[in-house]
Order: C-alpha cells, then sequence, then structure tokens
C-alpha cells in the first residue's frame, strides 16, 4: 500500500507538537494530509483518549505517533491498542521519522530512519 492510499496517521502530543510537525511535514513534502493532529492541551487522561478514538473511527487511522514514551497521549494510544491490536503506536517521534512515513515508508523503516537522523555536532570540529 503506497502512502497516497493508506488511511491518514495520527500525531499525538504536548501544545502545538503535532500541528508543528504536520505542518512541517506540509512544508517540507506537501503531505500534511497523511495526518490528523490532536493536542492534549486542556484535556484530561479520559478526554485524549475519547478524542484519539474518535479519529481513528473517523479517519480509519492504523499509525499514532505520540511525542513521549511516557506521555499522557502516549497512555491513551495504548489503551486503544489493548482494544484494537491492529494500531500501531510510534512514541518518541520526531520530525524526521513522520516525515520519512509521510514520504512512504512502512513504521519500521520510517523509525529508522527516524533514528539514523539524530546527531550531535558541537562547536569547533
Amino acid at each position: 500500500m503506497t502512502s497516497s492510499e493508506r488511511p491518514p496517521a495520527i500525531i499525538a502530543g504536548h501544545g502545538e507538537f503535532a500541528a508543528g510537525v504536520r505542518s512541517a511535514v506540509e512544508q517540507i513534502a506537501g503531505r500534511a494530509d497523511h495526518f490528523v493532529a490532536v493536542s492534549n492541551a486542556g484535556l484530561g487522561p479520559g478526554e485524549i483518549e475519547a478524542e484519539l478514538r474518535r479519529v481513528v473511527a473517523e479517519t480509519g487511522a492504523r499509525v499514532i505517533f505520540t511525542d513521549l514514551p511516557a506521555g499522557s497521549c502516549t497512555i491513551a494510544a495504548r489503551r486503544l491498542l489493548r482494544d484494537d491490536p491492529s494500531l500501531t503506536l510510534v512514541t518518541g517521534a520526531a520530525l524526521p521519522t513522520v516525515l520519512s512515513y509521510a514520504c512512504g515508508c512502512d513504521v519500521a523503516k520510517a523509525v529508522e530512519q527516524g533514528r539514523t537522523a539524530i546527531g550531535v555536532v558541537e562547536g569547533g570540529r
């Protein structure tokens, strides 16, 4: 299945994280339509879970990207996975991972490319 044939994925996180990553994907690759942004701002745990369930039901999303491995969005997404093991959750997601997924990589390859994008550049070297 190509990236244009699969349902949109969800990006969920704190504050404007999800909208920011989605915006960056649009600016770089023109593929923001591959994602739905969900923020936890102002929401309690049950409300985050309800919002994720609503987006999954409305869009058919099968992949959820979250910002923190133990954050509130991840905890809510894990509850969804208990009820629907066909969902995939990627925690600690950053722009390189989401961008790779948007450009057609499967989840495992996108995560691998996200890991390899991390680097350190020290001054004077």
